[in-house]
């Protein structure tokens, strides 16, 4: 798809951004949602926000990526870069855009020093594992979380 064009997320983002966090993470709420738009500095080296746009201006996805400077499965230096959430309206996959995005991030993690570049997937979503293999990542770890109460 030609005439992609990636830039920071601004304050005119606003209303596509949270359209596409909703999407893409539709069991939040539209509050926390633009909490966190809200609190999101432009000015500040992480988090970043990255929206895709064609020549029309027409948002198509949108990448949010931050510097982790804990341990990240998989990794062995620090900071990592971590893309911590991705996506693409479904009328545009495959022509390239999250492949501008992901481009984009590896770009501002490599000004910032880093020289790993992780994310995650939930274990059924299988989409987005051949997403990412397709962009260049390599499967680390499998892992499930659990909890137990401790009883005083």
């Amino acid at each position: 798809m030609t005439g992609i064009h990636i830039s920071p997320a601004r304050a005119t983002d606003h209303a596509d951004w949270l359209a596409m966090r909703v999407a893409l993470w539709p069991g939040g709420l539209d509050d926390e949602h633009g909490a966190d738009i809200e609190a999101y500095d432009e000015d500040a080296q992480s988090p970043i926000c990255l929206i895709a746009r064609n020549g029309a201006g027409v948002a198509l996805g949108f990448a949010e990526a931050a510097l982790r400077h804990d341990y990240v499965n998989g990794c062995k230096t620090s900071p990592v870069a971590f893309l911590e959430g991705i996506y693409v309206r479904p009328d545009t996959r495959g022509r390239g855009v999250a492949r501008k995005l992901v481009a984009a991030v590896e770009a501002w993690a490599a000004g910032l020093g880093c020289t790993e570049f992780a994310s995650d997937a939930a274990l059924d979503n299988v989409q987005s594992h051949a997403m990412h293999k397709a962009l260049g990542f390599t499967e680390t770890q499998r892992v499930v979380y659990f909890r137990k109460s401790v009883k005083a």
